[in-house]
């Protein structure tokens, strides 16, 4: 029986924050998203600048080989990470994995001071490195200290506390890298960042190897690893459908999120500063689902507000393609607008509350379904199928960026009909696999009916 068994119900959402099994390994993961993202975004910054002064033309190129850089790691090595995960003390594992960011870091930081991008980008490898290698970690040690009961709260936080790390990193290393001397305050930030991390790790109470973890022979080669992960994966066909649907969220996510730059300036005539205010309002969003799941299910895993997620995604990107569309024809601006302006120009407010709808029913959407593969993947196998979870993460996010290109670059598409492409494939995909997986409408419908009668 596993340790969490024993543990008393949750007081209440933020009950878990008081302590030591949870708290120490919110702060330590917390602070990896933000600092992966600090640094990553700095970088992009810096090779902009440089192109706009002059020094750099194929900006292009380099910031797409920068995204291409860190999402690499996790088709490479998740598959190893997954193993080492269930074989070994994940505290442990995590500590050292912690140990070697402030390393990346000091590295980093000369980097940004030397000012050499090849380095820098060198270094955003690595960080994708150990962020694949924490990943299946991540999500496997929420079970071990945590209760079946507890299990929705901690993963609504995680969540949460996942997406403000990215919104916090992306501003942060935008805005201090601009500065006099601003990539030495961010290598510097990185460091003291990496730092905490680490003796937070320290706190992060034993969480051993489940016994019969280690019957199967550590292998190194990914691509046969991956099959055999694979096959774990598919065992549980219920599983398997939440890894799809999580991965589809990051495809729809991602492609939300990837156009927001552009859609700010060219399409909304946004002044730049725009762009952070939406991408705030998307990942507030997220952050925000994530914690109402907690509410709407009183605690517990629940499978029904998954489709609520699934529509919401759907009927709010709709609404967005119509309201930017009439906020075009409604606000013909000389010049750039200005976030307080934006918000009151007709149909301004608007979009920022689709935005942030969007991400609100994405939060509905993945934390029930990170929740039930940890409840419904056996303790032995479960950072193994996690890291199965990875790989078609970071693949339909490749894949997401090829839809972005493949409609607005060579079928000339805009981008309020690229977002209602998503939202219509949303529909098409996600009623895929809730008919192939009747449980989530059943839920969805007894879900309802219970909150009716409340």
């Amino acid at each position: 029986m596993e340790e969490s068994n024993a543990r008393p119900e949750a007081k209440g959402l933020f009950h878990l924050f008081s302590q030591r099994r949870f708290l120490p390994f919110f702060v330590t993961q917390f602070l990896g998203a933000l600092n992966d993202n600090l640094f990553k975004n700095a970088l992009l910054v810096i090779v902009v600048s440089s192109a706009v002064a002059g020094a750099d033309s194929s900006t292009n190129f380099t910031t797409n080989l920068a995204a291409g850089l860190f999402i690499l790691p996790y088709f490479l090595f998740s598959t190893t990470a997954g193993q080492l995960a269930d074989r070994y003390d994940k505290a442990m594992l995590i500590r050292r994995i912690k140990f070697a960011e402030i390393i990346l870091m000091l590295a980093g930081c000369y980097a940004l001071w030397l000012g050499d991008v090849n380095w820098m980008l060198g270094i955003l490898f690595l960080l994708g490195v150990q962020s694949a290698f924490f990943g299946p970690i991540k999500y496997s040690i929420i079970p071990q200290h945590l209760s079946a009961n507890e299990l929705l709260a901690g993963n609504a936080q995680v969540g949460m506390g996942t997406f403000v790390s990215i919104l916090t990193g992306t501003l942060v290393g935008g805005w201090l890298v601009t500065a006099e001397q601003g990539p030495v305050y961010v290598g510097l930030l990185a460091i003291g960042f990496a730092i905490i991390g680490w003796l937070s790790s320290r706190q992060i109470p034993d969480a051993p190897a489940d016994p019969s973890a280690g019957s199967d022979k550590l292998s190194l080669n990914p691509f046969r690893v991956t099959a055999r992960n694979y096959r774990l994966a598919r065992e549980n066909p219920t599983v398997f459908l939440c890894i799809m649907a999580i991965s589809w969220f990051w495809l729809y996510g991602g492609s939300f999120l990837t156009q927001v730059p552009n859609f700010a300036v060219t399409v909304l005539n946004g002044h730049p500063t725009l762009i952070s205010i939406l991408l705030g309002a998307f990942i507030v969003g997220v952050a925000l689902g994530s914690l109402l799941c907690h509410r709407f299910s009183n605690g517990n895993v629940e499978p029904g507000l998954v489709p609520l997620g699934g529509i919401g995604l759907s009927l709010f990107a709709i609404d967005l393609y119509f309201t930017s569309t009439s906020y075009q024809v409604a606000n013909q601006m000389a010049e750039a607008v200005l976030p307080m302006e934006f918000l009151k120009l007709s149909g301004g407010s608007h979009i920022m509350l689709d935005l942030m709808f969007i991400g609100m029913f994405g939060g509905f959407l993945i934390v029930p379904l990170y929740s039930m593969i940890q409840e419904r993947t056996a303790p032995e196998k479960r950072a193994r199928v996690i890291s199965v979870n990875n790989i078609f993460n970071a693949l339909y996010m490749v894949a997401g960026a090829g839809l972005g290109i493949l409609f607005l670059s060579v079928l000339g598409w805009t981008i309020p009909e690229f977002f209602l492409v998503i939202a219509v494939a949303n529909l098409i995909v996600l009623g895929l696999i809730f008919y192939l997986a009747p449980e989530f409408p059943k839920r969805f419908v007894g879900w309802v009916s219970r909150a009716d009668a409340q």
